[in-house]
């Protein structure tokens, strides 16, 4: 039962994870950039994200653009992007195999096959995971250098945004989630390996009886 109960709170974080991790690819708000100005009126709000760049205006007015040119991005953005994507992917392929190895669900089939549901889909929530927290850092890297770079001007420098914060979080929830189905699927093989059935051989037994009944006679 405790172990029934543990899996259902790595699938919960695994859920958060992956609503998270989809949140973070569609937000536009990966780096911000507010330029007040002289006036507060006129405050002007720029956020950038991976498939569009949004800017805000105090006034109330809102406009994105679309990034249609894949080749003319940034190296960080196009493996942000195709890291992102893969993350999700793979979230989703581990909902779907966790939902049929968990121990308090009726689908799978045997015990065997459940486990290795089970385990499959951790190790694809680490695998997204690991995705969605390298695009996050190495995002993270690049508006920090630019951001310390004496080179480039204050309207031009950014800070990370609430995207960044939702992914990194969300990556730590599938991270955990995946530890947790993992850790649980090898204990039960564990004790399966120390604890081995027993085996009986009839065979042999009535060889050894048949050879006894023959030395009551001698």
């Amino acid at each position: 039962m405790a172990s029934a109960s543990l899996q259902f709170f790595a699938f919960i974080l695994a859920l958060f994870g992956v609503f998270g991790d989809i949140t973070a690819t569609l937000l536009p708000n990966w780096k911000v950039n507010a330029d007040v100005g002289s006036n507060i009126i006129t405050a002007i709000t720029q956020m950038q994200g991976l498939w569009m760049d949004c800017t805000w205006y105090s006034t109330g007015m809102f406009s994105c653009t679309l990034k249609y040119s894949v080749l003319s991005l940034p190296i960080y953005i196009q493996t942000a992007r195709t890291t992102m994507v893969l993350s999700c992917i793979l979230s989703a392929f581990g909902i779907c195999l966790t939902t049929v190895g968990m121990k308090c669900t009726k689908l799978g089939g045997d015990t065997d096959s459940k486990i290795h549901a089970c385990f499959a889909g951790g190790v694809c929530f680490i695998l997204a995971g690991i995705s969605g927290l390298v695009p996050t850092s190495w995002y993270t890297r690049e508006i920090i250098s630019n951001f310390l770079d004496q080179n480039i001007p204050e309207s031009s420098k950014h800070e990370p945004g609430g995207a960044v914060y939702t992914g990194f979080i969300s990556a730590g929830f599938l991270l955990i989630a995946g530890v947790i189905f993992c850790t649980s699927c090898f204990k039960k093989q564990q004790g399966a390996w120390i604890y081995p059935s027993k085996q009986h051989f009839p065979s042999t037994e009535q060889e050894s009886n048949a050879g006894y009944n023959l030395q009551d006679y001698v």
